[in-house]
């Protein structure tokens, strides 16, 4: 099935993807190109826009990548988001500044006298709120162009003056620009000319066929961890290859409390088999206190778990993940000049010499999409909301080394963190809830005693995609039970800490 489709040109913004996602959620399938891409000849009758994304680099200096001019004179609707409007601007002969009036974080905007058909849902008076990120700006849009919003006398937003071509210098892509999936909809549907026909059903069917036609006849090997990502797959799988799907899932002594029995009671009928790896990975994992070492790692193991026990199944020389954007992302740069925050055990922690080759039908979505695929899948409730768990599991929750007394300890804590969580019905609206544990020792009183043990920190988060998150205002009265249980409950821990960092500047695990 051939789809409306908007691509996407991306000069290395970390929010890239999160154009794409708000498309979609207009039901409106998006790709993403290189900007280094040269223009077609002809485009597919499909296409409906092009957007240009954000990016680190300035056009004005000797970094910026390289482009096809020819781009901006297809005909079709075009957006410039902050680099893509100063992009706009510099080559079609206006005046992109340098310097000195850089914007970082909430900014209000104000509207022009004809502001043009994306700011239709903003508020003509004023008081806007949008969020920037820049430093080079625009002073002058090109000829044929008007301004339409300003923000403290910078230029923020540009337009044809046909409607057709527009450039902004915020991030409406982002939940703090709070009229940004607005303006985002009046582009893709008013100026585009877009319905939308791609659901989850239509993702369901399309990866079906796609997983058909890459697997053929032989088997998969699937690395089942219990978590929303995998649970998809695996259900995707099943429903594309059904007897052909091998689940596995390694027992790495990294897992949540009773994780290996809930998932052995919950998978039978996925062919699965249950692991036990721990010795495998805490021997390997002995000493090593360096974060990216142990994704390395977990990474590495993982994989000759998987190969060994792929040689017990005929003919199966696949391995289906669970990997998502936001994993992709933050361990290499897929598309444009994007920067690297961490490698994870499944993207960027990879060794180079695995035998398998990767099916991994998610690996372009959001958590929340995902989500929705699982529910269209029919999974349950339960399994679908589940919070996200890191792929390396407790070993990135467990600071320093990595040891089965300090991941016992850990995995109480964190056991005792869910249990008052969803006893106070906040699992659905929390992104992630969970335990640390540092290898931070304080004295402390016990029954008249003097100890001298380690401290566990608190983490909970809001977040839609993973890639920006924010504390939770956890209630006093219940930071407080949770404090009381873990000292009281977990031996090893007599200080409880709660973290209220954001993501940025921190990210969401602490390794």
């Amino acid at each position: 099935m051939r789809h409306q489709t908007v691509w996407i040109l991306d000069f290395g913004s970390q929010y890239t993807q999160l154009i794409a996602r708000r498309i979609r959620e207009l039901d409106v399938y998006c790709e993403i190109r290189p900007c280094t891409d040269a223009a077609p000849d002809s485009f597919p009758d499909e296409l409906t826009g092009i957007i240009l994304s954000g990016g680190p680099a300035s056009v004005l200096g000797d970094d910026a990548p390289a482009f096809d001019d020819a781009w901006l004179r297809t005909g079709h609707p075009l957006l410039g988001i902050c680099y893509g409007m100063q992009l706009l601007t510099h080559l079609g002969g206006g005046h992109v500044g340098r310097g000195t009036s850089r914007e970082y974080g909430r900014a209000d905007i104000e509207l022009s006298e004809r502001p043009g058909p994306l700011f239709a849902d903003f508020d003509a008076n004023g008081g806007n709120p949008v969020w920037m990120s820049h430093g080079d700006h625009v002073d002058e849009p090109p000829d044929g162009f008007r301004v339409t919003a300003r923000s403290r006398g910078i230029v923020a937003g540009i337009a044809s003056d046909d409607d057709r071509i527009f450039g902004l210098q915020f991030h409406p892509e982002v939940v703090h620009s709070l009229k940004g999936k607005e303006l985002i909809r009046r582009f893709i549907r008013e100026v585009c000319g877009a319905t939308g026909d791609w659901t989850p059903g239509s993702f369901i069917h399309e990866q079906v066929e796609r997983i058909r036609e890459q697997v053929g006849d032989k088997n998969v090997v699937c690395g089942l961890s219990g978590g929303v990502d995998s649970s998809v797959v695996a259900a995707l799988l099943h429903e594309a290859i059904g007897d052909q799907l091998y689940c596995i899932f390694v027992d790495n002594g990294l897992c949540r409390e009773g994780e290996a029995e809930s998932i052995r009671a919950e998978f039978r009928e996925y062919n699965l088999t249950i692991v036990d790896a721990q010795d495998r990975f805490l021997d390997r994992l002995a000493g090593v206190t360096d974060p990216e070492r142990k994704r390395k790692i977990i990474g590495e193991v993982f994989i000759r778990v998987f190969e060994d026990e792929s040689k017990r199944i005929e003919n199966a020389p696949f391995l289906a993940q669970g990997t998502l954007y936001p994993d992709v992302i933050e361990s290499i740069s897929v598309r444009g000049p994007s920067a690297t925050i961490k490698s994870h055990h499944n993207v960027g922690g990879l060794p180079e010499d695995m035998a398998f080759e990767l099916v991994e039908p998610l690996r372009e979505l959001f958590k929340d999409e995902v989500r929705e695929v699982g529910e269209a899948l029919g999974l349950s409730e339960g399994r679908v909301w589940r919070q996200p768990f890191p792929g390396p599991g407790l070993a990135v929750r467990c600071l320093g080394e990595v040891r089965r007394d300090r991941l016992a300890t850990l995995a109480r804590a964190d056991a005792i963190v869910q249990e008052e969580i969803e006893a106070a019905g906040l699992t659905r609206s929390i992104w992630q809830s969970f335990a640390v544990l540092l290898p931070v020792r304080s004295v402390g009183v016990m029954g008249d005693e003097r100890t001298y043990e380690e401290a566990a920190v608190i983490r909970a988060v809001h977040s839609q995609d993973g890639m920006t998150a924010d504390f939770v205002h956890l209630p006093y009265e219940l930071l407080g039970k949770l404090s009381a249980r873990i000292i009281n409950e977990v031996k090893g821990v007599n200080r409880v800490a709660y973290d209220i960092s954001s993501k940025p500047p921190g990210t969401i695990e602490w390794e």
